[in-house]
């Protein structure tokens, strides 16, 4: 549910401390739990480092990020694979494809056996 257009957008006191101490631009990275914090035109140019629970996740502010929150650029998650002995297979092939590339053999890929 979105936020009351009577309060405002929220922004966290200690970030906005924080961001006045710095340069946009800087190499600097303000770090900051406040995943809720609205990205406002003010914050465009900065790196934050957003919490996501494990480490930080450096995000750099463009234009195109203003009005939504930090934490949409810090993923929670972390995607594995999908898959089982099929796709093993498959990232095994494209794996002895790429070494041979990188060799510039004109020989195919050996292929497995398939039960």
């Amino acid at each position: 549910m979105a936020r009351s257009l009577k309060k405002g957008p929220y922004i966290d006191e200690k970030l906005l401390k924080k961001m006045h101490n710095s340069k946009p631009g800087a190499d600097r990275v303000v770090k900051t739990w406040s995943r809720a914090a609205t990205i406002t035109p003010e914050m465009i140019g900065f790196r934050f480092g957003v919490h996501n629970g494990k480490q930080f996740i450096e995000v750099l502010v463009t234009e195109n990020m203003v009005g939504h929150k930090l934490g949409e650029f810090s993923p929670t998650t972390k995607f594995v694979r999908h898959g089982g002995r099929i796709q093993k297979e498959l990232e095994i092939q494209a794996k002895l494809a790429e070494q041979q590339a990188q060799q510039g053999s004109a020989a195919p890929a050996p292929k497995t056996p398939q039960p």
